[in-house]
């Protein structure tokens, strides 16, 4: 058994519970600890002992099961405050999620098995393999589509997500398309003492729930809420501010996106009174470093706070030029004491656990729920009726499918695909909005553009939510406030909470303020990019096998032909042409004669020599370019 020590000077409250498994962590135990009592299911007989145990336990040593970025378990202990309402607040729960008659059970086919509870109209999918039994939720882990049968899967273990084409192996809950990607959680199967069949669902205490408060009353002025710019927010809280994922100048995704909304003019010195700064992930519309580059150079030990996530926020803090001295990674669902007021607590995604984080704040006892650009935000897993919620909205951010054709990728079907997609995201962020209950929710984390003129085929075509029909489809179904923010904006959470309807309870930015940004200062940041298509390195052929060997990716049937272009996609004057081939890692000269997927890319060469290429799974140290060039020296 591993212990668990918590950084220097912070709080250990309790760690992160996001999929983790009550039966795993029993099995930790020590058998003698069980006994049987009077449930009807082993299973429930144990998460009984468990409860019993941490309840009666007189120490302070609470047992936990958590998952590592690798998906693989492992067992830690962790100190806790002894409070019987803390320790009742973090009790283990099983929910029976279905029941099968002994019929049903007998009738059960030979692989995949849909059922439905008719009493809740969840989905569930049963996995038979001769004796052996596997379940899991009719849920997509992406986002939440339905899983249907896999026609093209002649071995009957596959299923198909009807959102995005998601595909899920039920014979060992890992996820096939995309490949090597997540793995299903599984429901506990279960038979009665008449053959009835039980799906159970082990719910871990939710790790906000550790050490809970009661909702002060607050003052008028006491919480306040400005928005910025993009997922920009200040947020006043007592006699603190902390200001969330600043982008306020420059580009993002190297020339690609372009900030829509006009920041006000004293965003900078609001940057600089911020008490702690968050940022939830690497993506520079996040991440900016033109915007850090501008505050470290007035405030260089402002505290900077990250989630401990597997892709380092800050791996190229060292190559970016900008002087921050006071960065803190801290682990996952743990509360953070910022005074006796305030605390936070940043949560992983559970689609992208390796990259993306959100954050609850709580001040007096008022949540601030924050999910930021997360796919499927601590698993799921989230408070309701939190004061105030902002999450993303807009869509868009994937080049696919504008920057694809050919084939069946027409001008119609692209506009089709994104209309689809866009309703989809927009359902999917109300749906989220309705389950939780936020007394008031904002969208924010999509106001960008793609302002640069070679980008105007893409501005076009790449149609985003639009944030009031959002709050307009959350009002149709719940009875949440919406806001929707505008540069210099102010929320003051004490008045909207006692009245909805208080005129100062949001406060517009003055009258003939700018809203939308009408230039951006294209020459200052394209200059580095364009400084990128001379550099030395490009002088030798050989830097084509270096970064792909570099970058590690292989045994993989794909064939993709890259061609260096112009600013209107044609080939670039002395640009290189040359295929990958990724089942070897090789660079032939023709494609090979075995049948294999091929795609064509054709890239602008500014962008595809200066864009670092360090996202998701490459490695963190880039690629020894120094050494590459004494080499071809």
């Amino acid at each position: 058994m591993l212990s668990w020590n918590p950084p220097l000077g912070l709080k250990p409250w309790h760690a992160d519970w996001e999929a983790c498994s009550v039966l795993t962590t029993v099995a930790h135990l020590p058998g003698s600890l069980f006994h049987t009592g009077s449930c009807s299911t082993p299973t429930q007989k144990k998460i009984l002992m468990v409860t019993s145990i941490l309840n009666s336990w007189q120490t302070d040593t609470l047992w936990e099961q958590k998952s590592d970025r690798n998906g693989k378990s492992n067992c830690y202990s962790l100190e806790i405050p002894r409070s019987r309402q803390r320790m009742d607040s973090l009790n283990q729960t099983t929910e029976t999620l279905l029941y099968l008659s002994p019929v049903e059970v007998a009738n059960l086919k030979e692989g995949i098995n849909f059922f439905r509870n008719k009493s809740t109209g969840k989905d569930y999918i049963l996995y038979k393999n001769k004796g052996d039994l596997k379940a899991c939720k009719n849920l997509c882990k992406h986002q939440g589509g339905l899983f249907i049968k896999d026609i093209e899967d002649l071995d009957g273990r596959s299923v198909k997500c009807t959102k995005h084409n998601w595909k899920l192996d039920v014979s060992t809950m890992k996820y096939i398309n995309p490949p090597g990607s997540f793995c299903q959680d599984e429901l506990v199967v279960e038979m009665d003492e008449n053959n009835g069949l039980l799906l159970l669902e082990l719910n871990p205490p939710n790790p906000w729930d550790s050490d809970p408060r009661s909702p002060e009353d607050l003052a008028f002025g006491e919480v306040q809420v400005t928005y910025l710019t993009h997922a920009c927010m200040d947020l006043k809280l007592g006699d603190k501010r902390m200001v969330f994922d600043p982008w306020l100048i420059g580009p993002a995704f190297a020339r690609g996106w372009w900030l829509l909304h006009e920041p006000p003019s004293d965003w900078l010195e609001r940057l600089c009174k911020a008490d702690l700064i968050y940022i939830s992930h690497m993506h520079s519309d996040h991440l900016s470093y033109p915007t850090l580059k501008k505050l470290s150079e007035r405030r260089q030990d402002i505290p900077v706070y990250v989630g401990d996530t597997e892709r380092p926020v800050f791996w190229n803090l060292n190559q970016s030029g900008v002087q921050l001295t006071n960065i803190n990674v801290v682990p996952f669902g743990i509360w953070q004491q910022v005074d006796k007021n305030l605390r936070f607590m940043i949560l992983m995604d559970g689609v992208h656990p390796e990259m993306d984080t959100c954050i609850i704040v709580e001040y007096k006892g008022h949540k601030i729920l924050n999910t930021v650009d997360c796919t499927r935000p601590n698993g799921g897993r989230l408070p309701a009726k939190v004061a105030f919620m902002m999450s993303d909205f807009a869509g868009g951010a994937s080049g696919f499918p504008m920057t694809f054709s050919g084939g069946k990728f027409t001008e119609e079907w692209k506009a089709q695909f994104i209309k689809t997609e866009r309703k989809k995201l927009l359902n999917y962020k109300a749906q989220l909005v309705k389950d939780l209950q936020p007394r008031i929710y904002c969208p924010f984390a999509g106001y960008f553009v793609e302002s640069h003129p070679s980008d105007k085929y893409i501005k076009e075509t790449n149609i985003k939510n639009d944030p009031n029909q959002l709050n307009n489809l959350i009002k149709k179904n719940s009875d949440v406030v919406t806001w929707t923010p505008r540069p210099g904006a102010t929320l003051d959470l004490g008045r909207m909470l006692k009245d909805p309807t208080d005129s100062k309870g949001i406060l517009e930015p003055p009258e003939g303020t700018k809203i939308y940004k009408d230039s951006w200062d294209f020459g200052l940041y394209l200059n580095t990019l364009n400084a990128a298509v001379g550099d030395e390195i490009f002088l030798h052929s050989s830097w084509i096998k270096e970064y792909f060997t570099w970058a590690g990716f292989k045994n993989y049937n794909l064939v993709v032909r890259m061609i260096e272009t112009d600013e209107d996609f044609n080939p670039f004057p002395g640009g290189y042409e040359y295929l990958v081939d990724f089942l070897d890692l090789s660079f032939p000269k023709e494609r090979p004669s075995r049948e294999h997927p091929y795609e064509e890319i054709r890239s602008r060469v500014d962008v595809i020599r200066f864009w670092n290429h360090f996202q998701i799974k490459l490695p963190l140290t880039p690629p020894n370019w120094s050494l590459f060039l004494v080499h071809c020296g």
